[in-house]
């Protein structure tokens, strides 16, 4: 295979977004396809793209013309994708969460394994990112001695109206429980969530602080605000019993303008994660070229993700801590 051809499903402003990263020029790849429940919304896209838009998302996963397949469809429909994907033979790539719940995540882990190959990897753009990336092998190296805390901090300037109190958790939060997991090199074993007073601005929905705690014990605590108005801000620290070693905040300039010193804050995602994203998709496309392992979070990883999820949904409920359930990893996935 001398090229990856790519088809999207979803066309939204994250898979919009996407299509014009591989459309751009991700090296081996070339956008092919495109299909969006909005028709007219695919076909504007496809028709700026050079890319073929078609009706419906299993005619895309069936194409001759697509070989691997980037999921950014409505959260609900990940993992029936998913299958799909993975019962044609193809690469897909899914876009965080990878299922709505965790049957379904379970039954991305067996299809994969009775494909007998490696074929999922989950959205969890951030193991891209170089400041991330930076983290765990300053952790890796020893420099910063055994880590201690994780402290994690996600806002959003203001979040779409669908967004829950319990969306914060099931969704929003899943960057968070990936990059613990990536950073510390192990599993998640307790949770425990407080919620704060519910914003006067978004009285729909409440921002979460959650704390882990890993299996060897390192505190990870996430605060989760997705209404903070002033703009995009994620953060991370790593507290180690030798030093620290954090996410450097903010952009390399700033800005003195109209009686003001300071730096422009992001209003979304996009900016921040830009560089995270392109990686992610050049090592998938390299990886599926090569056939060499690719470095992202896989099926295994999504599906650890989500029993944090659960673990956090219930004390959150609760009001209790809870355990997170540690089932044995399977070979297939060592």
């Amino acid at each position: 295979m001398k090229e990856v051809r790519i088809g999207i499903i979803g066309t939204g402003v994250m898979g919009t977004d996407h299509a014009r990263k591989f459309a751009g020029g991700i090296p081996g790849a070339r956008l092919t396809a495109l299909q969006d429940f909005d028709a007219a919304r695919a076909a504007s896209l496809a028709q700026e793209l050079n890319a073929t838009a078609l009706a419906e998302a299993d005619a895309l996963i069936a194409h001759p013309e697509v070989d691997a397949v980037l999921i950014c469809s409505p959260d609900a429909t990940h993992a029936a994708l998913g299958l799909k994907a993975i019962a044609a033979g193809k690469p897909v790539l899914i876009e965080k969460p990878p299922a709505a719940e965790r049957r379904e995540a379970e039954a991305i882990l067996r299809a994969e394994m009775a494909a007998g190959r490696r074929l999922v990897q989950v959205g969890y753009m951030r193991r891209f990112d170089p400041g991330y990336a930076e983290m765990r092998r300053v952790l890796a190296s020893g420099e910063v001695g055994a880590p201690l805390f994780l402290h994690c901090q996600h806002r959003n300037a203001t979040s779409a109206s669908y967004l829950t109190s319990e969306l914060i958790i099931a969704n929003s939060a899943g960057h968070e429980f990936d990059a613990a997991r990536f950073l510390l090199g192990e599993e998640i074993a307790t949770a425990t969530v407080i919620s704060p007073p519910t914003p006067q601005k978004a009285p729909g929905r409440q921002p979460q602080f959650i704390v882990l705690q890993s299996v060897s014990g390192t505190v990870v605590d996430i605060e989760v605000f997705t209404d903070a108005r002033y703009g995009y801000d994620v953060r991370a620290e790593l507290v180690g019993e030798e030093g620290t070693v954090a996410l450097r905040p903010g952009p390399p300039t700033t800005l003195r303008q109209a009686a003001r010193d300071g730096t422009v804050v992001p209003q979304d995602w996009r900016p921040r994660f830009n560089d995270a994203y392109r990686l992610q998709f050049e090592r998938w496309v390299a990886s599926i070229l090569t056939g060499d392992r690719n470095e992202g979070s896989g099926a295994w990883d999504g599906y650890m993700t989500m029993l944090v999820t659960d673990a956090c949904l219930k004390a959150w409920r609760s009001g209790q801590r809870v355990e997170v359930e540690q089932p044995e990893r399977p070979a297939f996935y060592r």
